[in-house]
This record gives structure tokens, sequence and C-alpha cells, in this order.
């Protein structure tokens, strides 16, 4: 009797400790990782604030926009999320291949194995607001921007093959012998490519090693926190990338100082980190945004791998109403990235200045007879875009 009454105490002893070292284990006190919420508490750095430092990104595909087809729903069923990356996952379009030596086959050198597709996420698009999940209207001023920009663009393609085979990216325009536009001056800043090479600004952001720009839904993101101010490292892939400093006091500096990526102010509501960035730069626009563009980022730390990014992005000379992205970003393992406390684009160094040498050498040769004119070759499309528009 008496060993029996041992026996029981001991278990007795053994499930209580089990007890205690799991809730010890839920109250971050046991093994889960430093600085992880667990829980559902927000852990603290050594200052006191919401831990949100390490690299995060979003594991899955997600568009932009919202289909109409699915009309006001947020979420995908799983089904349909199954039936999406089977659908992307068996495209052999993104192997094949056109015409060898023609343009479309060099244009579409990244096939399948450079592409890999992320699973399908849960949202039917990034923009939640406005609820049907579409970027807000053009302002009458931003379409006028726009009709013009694009006018000029289709002038360079007009002797191509794109223009004379009616491809996409010639929508608007007409086949015809090269245009006279060719020795204009862009209207406006150019950051995407244009079917001219007369020198570096006449090439894409991309091209020149200047890859990237607030906000961004794409990049690998590692966030490193200090008492004053937070560091914001975005990895954009090919060597490309940029910096953010978030500073936690002072107010935006006066109007006429413009930055690349904005001056971002922010402060910690609860355990949520808000930045208001504002400041930007016309050289460096997002989807035409730059000097009136307002970002306001939210940052909160959901659990022990899962970062929410929310961003309310707002323009009155580009958009007729604010409208807002969301993110889920996921905890990437230290030891299994490159960490890039700085971008190293060399293969766009090199690459610009082969880009302007070959054309100088294509424009010889056609002035020497050797050669077809430069300004019937489409050097600006990319055809294995989407939309199959110049990019």
């Amino acid at each position: 009797m008496r060993r029996r009454l041992l026996e029981s105490l001991g278990i007795s002893l053994v499930m209580a400790a089990l007890i205690i070292f799991l809730q010890l284990s839920a109250a971050g006190q046991g093994p889960a990782r430093a600085g992880a919420p667990a829980g559902g508490a927000v852990a603290k750095n050594a200052w006191g604030q919401p831990d949100l430092q390490g690299i995060w990104f979003d594991e899955f595909n997600t568009p932009l926009e919202r289909s109409a087809q699915f009309a006001n729903r947020e979420f995908f069923t799983d089904a349909e999320r199954t039936a999406q990356d089977d659908a992307r996952s068996g495209n052999i379009g993104r192997n094949r291949r056109v015409e060898r030596g023609s343009q479309q086959d060099v244009a579409g050198a990244y096939n399948a194995v450079f592409t890999s597709a992320k699973p399908t996420g849960r949202r039917t698009s990034l923009v939640v607001d406005p609820p049907n999940g579409r970027i807000p209207p053009l302002t009458p001023q931003m379409q006028e921007r726009n009709r013009l920009d694009r006018e000029f663009r289709l002038a360079l393609l007009q002797n191509t093959d794109t223009c004379k085979n009616k491809s996409p990216a010639c929508n608007g325009g007409t086949y015809g012998p090269p245009s006279p536009r060719f020795s204009e001056v862009a209207q406006f800043y150019n950051t995407q490519r244009m079917n001219r090479h007369n020198g570096p600004e006449d090439q894409s952001l991309g091209d020149r090693c200047m890859l990237g720009r607030e906000p961004d839904f794409n990049g690998f993101r590692r966030i490193v926190q200090g008492p004053d101010s937070v560091a914001i490292g975005i990895d954009t892939g090919q060597g490309q990338g940029y910096q953010r400093v978030v500073y936690l006091s002072g107010t935006h500096p006066p109007g006429p100082v413009r930055m690349r990526h904005g001056d971002s102010r922010g402060k910690y509501e609860g355990g949520t980190l808000v930045v208001e960035t504002t400041n930007f730069s016309p050289k460096w626009p997002f989807r035409g945004a730059a000097e009136n563009l307002t970002l306001l980022e939210r940052f909160t730390r959901v659990d022990a791998r899962t970062l929410e990014y929310a961003v309310t992005i707002t323009d009155p000379t580009v958009w007729t109403a604010p409208w807002t992205v969301k993110q889920e970003l996921k905890l990437q393992p230290d030891d299994q990235n490159r960490i890039y406390y700085e971008p190293r684009c060399h293969e766009g160094n090199y690459g610009l200045a082969a880009l302007l040498v070959g054309a100088r050498v294509d424009e010889k040769a056609f002035a020497d007879g050797r050669g077809p004119d430069p300004r019937s070759q489409d050097t600006a499309t990319d055809f294995t875009a989407g939309d199959g528009g110049p990019q």
C-alpha cells in the first residue's frame, strides 16, 4: 500500500513538473526562440519596444489587385488555392521558346529554372481597401500624363516588328517609318526601359542598378531596432536593394528636401510600429506618385513567425482616393540566408555600359550599310511580361 502511495505521489510530481514546464514555455521562458512572441504576448526588446527584428519575406503569391471574378471576396478557398498552384506549376509556357535567334527568344532567356513559382496566398489581392481589392481610379491629371508618356514610347516603337505585327506592346500605335521623335528629350524622367539608348537616362532603373522604391511588396526585409531609430534593409534581387532609416523622433524636413526613399518618422502604438513617410524624390516614383506621396505603414508582430505589414498609400494628384495593402510576412532563418548590408549590382554596372556601347556599334554598322536600322529593332519590350507591354 505504502509503495503504491509513493508511486502515485511520484507520478503526480512528474505531471506537475511537466505542466509547469509547458506553462513556462508558453510564457516565453522555455525553449522558444529568444525575442519571439509566444502565448499571444508581444515580446519586447532591450528598450521595451515590440520586438520586430529579423529577416521577413512574403512566402506566397498574391496579386496586387483582385480579379473581377472574386468581387468583394478577400480570401480564396483551399480548393481555389490548390487549383491555382497546379495551374502555375504545370504552365509549360514558362519553358517554351519561340523562334531561335529572334528578339523574343533572347528576351525570354529566364525560363522556369530561374523563375520559381511561389504558392498561392490566402488573400485574393494585396489591396484590401477599397473593399473590391482594386486600386482607385487615376486622376484626370495622371491619366493625361500617362497618355503623353505612352504616346512618346509608341513613337519609338513605330518602325519595329512589334508594331508591324500589331503585338500587344504596340496597342494604340501604328507601324511606319522611324519617328522623328527619336531626337526628342523625354517629357518625364524615365524609370522604365524605352526603345532608345542615347544615354543612361533612357534605361530602366533596374538597368542602372537603381532598382527599389517604397513601398516594396516583393523583397526580403531585414529589420534592426535601436532605441531611437529602426533600420530596414530591403533586398530587391539581382544584387540590388536599399536601406531605410525610420527615426523615432523629430519631424519631417521642409518640403524642398527630397530623398530617394522619402523621410520616415515612426512611433510605437501598443505592439505596432507606425511609420509615416513623405518628402519623396520625383526621380523614384511609385506608380507615378512622388512629390505628393504619403505612406502610412504599420508593422505588427502577430506570432513567432508572422509580421503583419499594412500600408495606406495617398497621393491626391495620382489617385482619386487612398488605398491600402496588407501582407503577412514570415520570419526567415538567419543561418540560411546571406545578409546584404549594401547592394552590389555588378551585373548592372557592367551591363549598362555594354548596352550603350552595343547601341553605338549598331549605329555605326547601319551607317556603314552593314546592319539594320537600330530604330527598327525592339529593345524595350519584355516579351515575357504578362501584359506584353514595354517595361
